[in-house]
């Protein structure tokens, strides 16, 4: 009955998924050489990958069939769009032969623009149809809870998302949620049977 999940879940980017801000802390061009996993560097040798548990993250979202979006609010959005798309995700723990996906290939939705994330949650609405309580947000900046307003459950990821910071934010969305995680429970059950 826990288990379900919120359609969608978005993430913010910088210091949420990968520790900098793209728009200040990386020189374009980036580079990779195209076998390494999880890393991809700029014109200085800095690096940009993610945090330790996010791969692991996308993956369970993806076979979970969650809608997974980013919401971010930068001034180099087309260096953010090609980081996504330079970045190589590792197959999932225990699929040997799988090849590495480029991240970006995990978002089905990207708000990476400036202004509010108010604004890029009206976006996702609007491109999706779902109800603003059927999304979860995690992000690094309390002030960025504001999508609260919406009905959007938001979780703070202070240090970067993590195990611990995802299902926080997971627990977060059920408790608010109580009711639909039952009913849709009882519809399965009935299903089943």
């Amino acid at each position: 009955m826990t288990s379900r999940l919120p359609k969608l879940i978005a993430m913010d980017l910088d210091y949420t998924l990968w520790d900098l801000w793209i728009d200040t802390h990386i020189t374009p061009p980036l580079r990779s050489d195209g076998k390494m996993l999880n890393c991809v560097r700029d014109r200085y040798n800095r690096e940009i990958e993610f945090y330790h548990d996010v791969p692991d993250v996308l993956h369970r979202l993806r076979e979970a069939g969650v809608i997974i979006a980013t919401c971010s609010r930068t001034h180099a959005p087309d260096v953010a769009r090609q980081a996504l798309s330079m970045l190589l995700v590792p197959p999932k723990a225990g699929e040997r032969h799988s090849s590495p996906t480029p991240a970006i290939k995990y978002f089905d939705q990207l708000e990476i623009y400036p202004g509010s994330k108010v604004k890029h949650f009206m976006k996702l609405h609007e491109k999706t149809g779902l109800p603003y309580s059927e999304m979860l947000f995690f992000d690094d900046e309390h002030r960025n809870s504001d999508v609260e307003s919406l009905g959007v459950t938001f979780c703070l990821a202070a240090n970067g998302l993590d195990e611990r910071t995802f299902q926080h934010g997971l627990d977060t969305w059920r408790k608010k949620h109580l009711m639909k995680v039952i009913e849709d429970a009882a519809d399965v059950t009935e299903e089943q049977s």
